[in-house]
C-alpha cells in the first residue's frame, strides 16, 4: 500500500469549504476592518505603532509598539473612546486597553549586549582578586572580560 497525497486545491476553495479556515479568515477580515476604522481616528504618527488585538464585550485591546506610544495614546484615550463610539462597529465600546508589545526587530535589537568600560573591568578584576570563593571570583573575571574595545 502506498501513500497518495490528496490533490492540491485552490486557496479560495479551501477558505470556502473548511470551517476552521473559514472562521479564521472571517476573523482576520473583521480585525482588518476594525484596524481601518481605528486608523481613521488616530493621528497619522500613531498609526504604525498601534494595532487592534481583540474587540470583545465592549472592550477594545490595542497592541502598541512601545511605552512612549502607549502613554501618548492613554492621554488621548477619552477622546479616542468618544470618537470610536460614534462608529456603528464600536457603538457599545466601554473601555480601551493598551498592551505593549515591541516589534520582532526591536526585540532582537535590544538583546543583552554587555560591554564594559576599561575602568569598570579593572574594578571587577580588583574585586575578584580579593574574593576567596572560586566560583564568585570566576564569575567576576568573566564579567570583566566583556570590555568595550577602545574608541
Amino acid at each position: 500500500m502506498s501513500f497518495r497525497p490528496l490533490p492540491a486545491r485552490a486557496p479560495a476553495a479551501l477558505l470556502r469549504e473548511t470551517k476552521t479556515l473559514k472562521s479564521l479568515f472571517g476573523e482576520a477580515q473583521r480585525l482588518a476592518h476594525l484596524q481601518q476604522l481605528l486608523e481613521s481616528q488616530l493621528q497619522p504618527a500613531a498609526r504604525p505603532h498601534c494595532r487592534v488585538a481583540t474587540w470583545r464585550e465592549g472592550c477594545l485591546l490595542l497592541i502598541v509598539t512601545d511605552g512612549q506610544w502607549a502613554t501618548h495614546l492613554r492621554y488621548q484615550q477619552k477622546r479616542l473612546l468618544r470618537q470610536l463610539q460614534n462608529l456603528k462597529e464600536f457603538e457599545n465600546l466601554t473601555k480601551i486597553l493598551f498592551k505593549i508589545q515591541p516589534t520582532a526587530a526591536e526585540r532582537h535589537a535590544t538583546g543583552r549586549n554587555l560591554q564594559l568600560s576599561a575602568s569598570a573591568a579593572d574594578t571587577l578584576r580588583t574585586a575578584a582578586s580579593s574574593i576567596d570563593d572560586p566560583q564568585l571570583r570566576a564569575a567576576l573575571e568573566r564579567l570583566a572580560s566583556h570590555t568595550r574595545p577602545p574608541d
